[in-house]
């Protein structure tokens, strides 16, 4: 079906009406960010739950509040320590974006978010949908969303038969968000379109009858809700593969600080050999070559392999135990740390996994 364009999208205050007094009645109202206008707590929330569920957030945020419970306070801590509280949510660039905003929220506008969504759009790690979120729920200010959960709902109720990823396609709901904009209440109804993504109108198995937009739902007339929106076309996604050298001795394990840039920037993580340079029959070579940077190696043990899945490709992991007899100097980024605390590193999700795994007394002694 050809694309209609909605460069001209009507108003259409039945919509935003609908949404509101279903929000008010049926949407959430005891997330722990909720029924607050401290920017600082709404932009917080948004971050994390940039492509994160509300059930892997709830124990993060209030973490993360405990320790940074200002905007002030996130801005003067150490992006360490930033990390820290952030490992095992995912997705880092967040926690760097999140320290570098609220540095410049403190040195250019004195620890107040502005309410200019335009504004806010211009800091790190805040996009177009998050700002107007922010501002809307901070400030009053009315401002259209379209994140993920609302595009599914304009792409269902509207019956847009192309995938919302496309630039145009894209631009056209961006034009329609605009024009569905109530002339009050916009907590409600941005809350409301969250919600109704959230807990309705979900990906798999939407909830159409209990949905206040089934009577102008296309997709719902039409039998399409489990077509619509349209899916990203698939592509093969890419493997890569890497040993890691789990070096341990005296009760401390061998990390690496990352660098600040790229997959677990700025975590610590375990010292890493591309996977490709221990195949064959130098590999058992070229291992031991990187394990003996740090030290004299006793023995080298493999572990059980493990695959960690991010967004655009498969990483393969090969970890291998060391066991040294003599420590050497430290390469630069690299430090020794007791297991006994591996809680307290910012550690990847797997990795923090594989040394909790084997972090046991009978292993390392």
């Amino acid at each position: 079906m050809k694309r209609v364009s909605t460069s001209a999208a009507p108003a259409d205050p039945g919509f935003s009406s609908a949404v509101i007094a279903w929000q008010q009645q049926h949407g959430r109202h005891a997330l722990p960010w909720q029924n607050t206008r401290d920017a600082y707590r709404v932009w917080l929330s948004e971050i994390m739950l940039q492509q994160t569920q509300v059930a892997a957030v709830l124990g993060y945020y209030a973490r993360f509040l405990a320790r940074f419970p200002s905007v002030d306070a996130l801005a003067a801590a150490p992006v360490d320590d930033v990390m820290a509280h952030w490992a095992g949510l995912g997705y880092y660039t967040r926690a760097r974006n999140l320290h570098a905003c609220a540095k410049r929220i403190v040195a250019e506008y004195g620890g107040i978010f502005p309410s200019d969504p335009a504004l806010l759009a211009e800091l790190p790690g805040i996009g177009r949908s998050t700002a107007a979120a922010i501002a809307a729920f901070s400030y009053g200010t009315r401002a259209a969303i379209l994140d993920g959960n609302v595009k599914r709902v304009f792409a269902r109720v509207f019956g847009i038969d192309e995938f919302p990823g496309i630039k145009s396609v894209e631009d056209d709901l961006w034009r329609r968000a605009d024009a569905l904009l109530p002339a009050e209440g916009i907590e409600a109804y941005t809350q409301g379109l969250m919600d109704l993504g959230a807990t309705l109108c979900t990906r798999s198995n939407p909830d159409c009858p209990r949905c206040p937009l089934r009577t102008r739902c296309v997709a719902f007339a039409s039998a399409r809700t489990a077509e619509l929106p349209v899916r990203k076309p698939k592509k093969a996604i890419p493997e890569k593969q890497a040993a890691m050298l789990v070096v341990v001795d005296g009760g401390q394990v061998l990390l690496e600080q990352r660098a600040p840039s790229g997959i677990w920037g700025g975590l610590l993580s375990l010292p890493e050999v591309d996977g490709h340079s221990i195949r064959g029959a130098l590999g058992q070579e070229a291992l031991t070559g990187s394990a003996l940077q740090f030290g004299d190696v006793e023995e080298m043990q493999a572990l059980l392999p493990l695959v960690h899945v991010f967004t655009h490709y498969k990483l393969h992991i090969a970890p291998y135990q060391v066991a040294l007899s003599a420590r050497g100097p430290l390469p630069a980024n690299h430090l020794w740390w007791d297991l006994g605390k591996l809680d307290q590193a910012a550690l990847p999700a797997p990795v923090k996994k594989l040394l909790s795994d084997l972090a046991r007394p009978t292993l390392f002694p």
